[in-house]
């Protein structure tokens, strides 16, 4: 869909003045496109994608300018802002400057390649469209104002909205693009404020694959790695296009693909880049991902492929995923899915016999009412197939932005406390204990909630413990009648920090709730889709903060691995860190002291490595406690070293002998333990000391009179040789192991405990004695239980398939309908009567074409920072969406010409090119997600301020796509809606 244009683009003002290829620095004149390259050090990867220069021609970064004193230039590392492979970026910089980069050709990680991304990244910090100072909307006019009034007026505000409505009446909208310690910062802050009204993008992406991973073996992240793939024998990628998403993770299984001549097997409603790769390739209809896994499982059971040994020793209630599985015989699975028995059969032995096998995915398993069912299912396959838990095995989760990981882990989360303490008081009293502030202070700053029509009173208490409202459904808290939402008032205002407003579905019912707010606050580099297209008129401000490349901090991959980046440059223009503006606010706030205490400010920036050393004290139940910055520090200092497929240092190596790279968590025990990290979960072969573990048994002991420990098998060197509770003081006085604590960590157990010491567990040690102790004994503290095929405490027990709301098989609602209506975090949840409502009008045959979305290489997110940058934006100009040859031919519609996309609700339409293609089979269309800054056919450029407007703007795919939501997590459904299409 690259449409190249020669005429100048008009500039942000719309004058049509051509504008430059760079900002110009040191009075240089501005960088052209190719001098950008040159100067840029890019590598093979980056230039490959960006298609400017020849394979091969790559060399290493140079200091600008012929008389450049090398006492001037320094050079720093930090990690690209953009999907969660983790790849560093090496920046020159002189005299302050940002003049050159390479894609870090030590780093094990992405080893010297960067996608187009990553190659023109240094753009976002010298970008000229970024927000340049605080603005204010003023009669629907922006006005300029100093950070001090910008404080003072938004401090002010929210202090009275709070004193009318409520501390929930406030919604803290986080980013999966801060570092962890920003991350935790906001979620320390909204406890202070005294709400669970606190999100962030994992949402809308992975909030489904935390659910079902964590509620099927304890943790809710990826089991390996990317590099761990190169030891497969067979990879299933299924719901994931890393192609295109996750570019620099394709060396990784391409590498597998070759090197072991391993099956690469993509299921997929649309032929991908990824599946252009694989050895076989399946096509099923968006929205059954559950028959395909059952008719796997079916073959396998059928034939007795299945691991009983694993089965028998390490899985509970397979014989109930049995049963159901017994139902999606061969013709059924083809009757629902279209994938045929033969072929499925074909794929099934494959990832039961040619061992290791791994299964990939990303958002096309997530983003469904069933989210968390599909990912169970994947899970209970590997558990099937005894394929977790060993190299080249497990759930390789690719998750999306570059820290969506670490912000879901420091408690970004409607439902938790940093470190997954959960809402209950003991993570309550945890947290109250690290920040050194009162439990009866925390509780004193929740709202109670008085009775209504709808809705239950609740106690101070009650709602501390209560999760928040998602960010998938703020608006609906905004505009549904107040009886309707389960909090003392409505949701009255945003803030919102780097966290895009195209990527919510029903985009018009939003703009609704945007525009009813009384208080708008966006918190970014850029104004972002919340600032521009809502057409407010009053009390909106956008307050310019800086990339995380201008910022110390560490960021965790989607692999686990935490790495530290260092501040590339200062600040541009007149924005500040999302530290210091957290500090300034919660300053005039009134909790400053409170919410930094221990922690250092500098010049009113919180200084990060004090943040990560907080985190570590209170981090302890995902091992987020071993992991200092002078450790992570050394990792940078010395990426050469670690291998490129274990990510192992050697024993010997100076400063990280041994360790796993970035101390994968969990990295248990204080950071002079010196635990190397976990690089593969649940590995039994290793020692606990050495990155090994068991399944959590963190789902009690026993069931129905079964047991839910291990049977015959625990870690190696372990001293209890079968399956065990986790560890609490109890426990360990059982054992006589008590003994083993020093004189400081009883004192400490016994603070934290006062009367009920032996209540004391593993998670809320501060002294981390009961850790390292059981670490001495090689066991794995969490316990030694079996994960669950049948997580009881989820709506679906063992998953079953349940039709999309809106689907194009009406004939199938009765026999697979989706889950009855009931109140889900705080607002009802209607997807039943919706999708009745849908049977009955017969929606179908009015929108008989399925909608799915996706990315694409060039840009990320919701694109305001990618489509802002011209590097990229010359890539891929247009908005598009792909139309199946035969729907083209039957609506008139020829490629490259605009077209109407229509919606089922709201009346909704987008205005895009059509891409006439056969990726997408005959009743299917795909559109990508990036786009924003057209609504319904208008283009919305007027609404940027000026200046900030992104150079290419297209329509969101989220006008279109409809009401559907997970039970479990409130994930919304972007991967199966219907549509029509017209020419326009």
């Amino acid at each position: 869909m690259l449409v190249r244009r020669n005429g100048s683009r008009q500039d942000a003002s719309g004058s049509g003045a051509a504008r430059p290829g760079a900002v110009p620095q040191d009075g240089r004149p501005a960088l052209d496109r190719r001098s950008f390259l040159r100067r840029s050090g890019l590598t093979v990867g980056g230039l490959a994608g960006l298609g400017s220069l020849r394979l091969g021609a790559v060399r290493r970064a140079e200091a600008a300018g012929s008389s450049a004193n090398p006492a001037e230039t320094v050079i720093r590392k930090n990690i690209c802002t953009h999907c969660s492979v983790g790849c560093t970026v090496t920046a020159e910089v002189m005299n302050g400057v940002w003049v050159g980069q390479e894609p870090s050709w030590e780093s094990p990680i992405n080893r010297g390649a960067h996608c187009a991304k990553g190659a023109a990244i240094r753009e976002l910090v010298t970008s000229e469209r970024r927000l340049k100072y605080p603005l204010k909307l003023e009669n629907g006019e922006w006005r300029r104002l100093s950070w001090e009034q910008a404080i003072e007026e938004v401090g002010t505000k929210l202090l009275a909205i709070r004193a009318e409505s409520g501390a929930d009446s406030v919604y803290w909208l986080g980013s999966a693009k801060y570092t962890n310690e920003a991350a935790y910062l906001l979620r320390k802050f909204a406890a202070f404020w005294g709400t669970n009204n606190v999100d962030h993008q994992a949402r809308i992406c992975h909030s489904t694959t935390v659910a079902g991973v964590a509620n099927t073996w304890g943790y809710g992240a990826q089991t390996n790695s990317y590099n761990d793939i190169r030891n497969a024998k067979t990879m299933i990628i299924m719901g994931g296009n890393p192609a295109e998403a996750h570019p620099i993770s394709m060396q990784h299984i391409l590498s597998g693909k070759e090197i072991n001549r391993a099956n690469l097997i993509v299921i997929d409603p649309r032929f991908t880049r990824t599946a252009a790769h694989a050895t076989e390739y399946i096509r099923l209809r968006s929205g059954t991902d559950i028959p395909v896994i059952w008719g796997m499982l079916w073959h396998i059971f059928q034939n007795g492929w299945e691991d009983k040994a694993f089965i028998d020793q390490r899985v509970y209630g397979m014989e109930d995923v049995r049963k159901e599985v017994a139902k999606w015989n061969p013709d059924e699975v083809e009757r629902v899915s279209g994938v045929p028995g033969a072929q499925l059969r074909h794929v099934a032995e494959l990832f039961a016999k040619e061992k290791p096998a791994t299964l990939i995915w990303c958002m096309g398993a997530t983003q469904h009412t069933v989210g968390t069912a599909n990912v169970r299912a994947f899970c209970i396959l590997c558990l099937a197939t005894g394929n977790v838990g060993k190299p080249g095995t497990g759930a390789n989760i690719f998750r999306g932005h570059t820290n969506v990981q670490g912000a879901t882990d420091m408690g970004l989360d409607v439902t938790s406390l940093p470190l997954y303490y959960g809402l209950v008081e003991g993570g309550w009293r945890h947290w109250a204990r690290v920040w050194d502030v009162g439990y009866d202070w925390l509780q004193s700053r929740f709202d109670e909630v008085p009775a209504s029509a709808g809705r239950k009173a609740r106690t101070r208490k009650e709602n501390m413990e209560t999760p928040g409202l998602t960010s998938t459904r703020w608006f609906d808290a905004v505009t549904l009648p107040g009886d309707q939402v389960d909090q003392r008032s409505r949701l009255r205002a945003m803030m919102i920090s780097g966290h895009g407003g195209n990527t919510v579905t029903r985009l018009p019912e939003a703009l609704d709730g945007l525009t009813t707010l009384d208080l708008l606050v966006v918190a970014d580099p850029h104004p972002t889709t919340f600032a521009a297209l809502n057409a407010r008129r009053d009390n909106t401000y956008l307050l310019p903060i800086c990339t995380s490349l201008e910022m110390d901090g560490c960021r965790t991959a989607s692999n686990r691995s935490l790495q530290w980046g260092e501040q590339i440059v200062k600040p541009a223009f007149e924005s500040k860190t999302d530290y210091e503006f957290l500090y300034l606010l919660a300053r005039k706030l009134g909790f400053a002291d409170a919410l930094f205490k221990g922690i250092t400010i500098e010049n009113t920036v919180p200084r990060a490595e004090d943040i990560l050393r907080e985190i570590n004290r209170g981090g302890w139940s995902t091992g987020y406690c071993g992991q200092s910055p002078e450790r992570l520090k050394a990792h940078i200092r010395n990426q050469h070293v670690f291998d490129i497929v274990t990510l192992r240092a050697p024993k010997d190596a100076p400063e990280v002998g041994g360790d796993y790279y970035g101390l994968p968590w969990p990295c248990w025990g204080k950071p002079e333990i010196r635990h190397p990290g976990s690089a593969i979960l649940y590995n039994t072969a290793l020692h606990v000391k050495d990155g090994g573990g068991t399944f959590r048994a963190r789902f009690g002991t026993e069931r129905n009179g079964r047991t839910l420990l291990a049977e015959d098998s625990f870690s190696l060197g372990s001293d209890l040789t079968d399956g065990y509770p986790e560890f609490s003081m109890a426990v360990l006085r059982k054992l006589g192991w008590d003994k083993d604590l020093t004189a400081e960590e009883q004192a400490v157990i016994a603070q934290v405990g006062g009367t009920a010491v032996d209540a004391v567990n593993w998670a809320t040690d501060l002294s981390g004695g009961i850790q390292r102790v059981c670490l001495d004994h090689g066991v794995a503290h969490y316990g030694n239980g079996k994960a669950r095929a049948n997580a009881w405490n989820l709506p679906d027990p063992v998953p079953v398939h349940r039709e999309p709301i809106y689907t194009p098989r009406p004939d199938l609602v009765a026999q697979y309908p989706t889950r009855p209506d009931e109140r889900q975090f705080r607002i009802p949840n209607v997807g039943f009567s919706v999708q009745q409502a849908a049977v009955e009008r017969g929606i179908a045959r009015d929108f008989p074409i399925i909608l799915t979305s996706g990315r694409l290489v060039e840009y990320e997110g919701g694109g305001e920072e990618t489509r802002s940058n011209p590097w990229l934006a010359e890539l891929q100009q247009d908005m598009f969406v792909e139309v199946n040859t035969q729907d083209a031919a039957e609506r008139g519609i020829e490629d490259g010409q605009f077209v109407w996309v229509y919606g089922p609700e709201n009346a909704a339409r987008t205005k895009v090119k059509a891409l006439v293609t056969d990726r997408v089979a005959r009743g299917v269309a795909f559109m990508p997600f990036h786009y924003s800054g057209w609504y319904q056919g208008r283009d919305m450029r007027a609404y940027y301020p000026r200046g900030t407007d992104p150079v290419v703007l297209g329509e969101s795919v989220n006008t279109v796509t409809t009401y559907g939501f997970d039970p479990v997590t409130g994930m919304q459904e972007t991967k199966a809606t219907l549509c029509q299409i017209r020419a326009a």
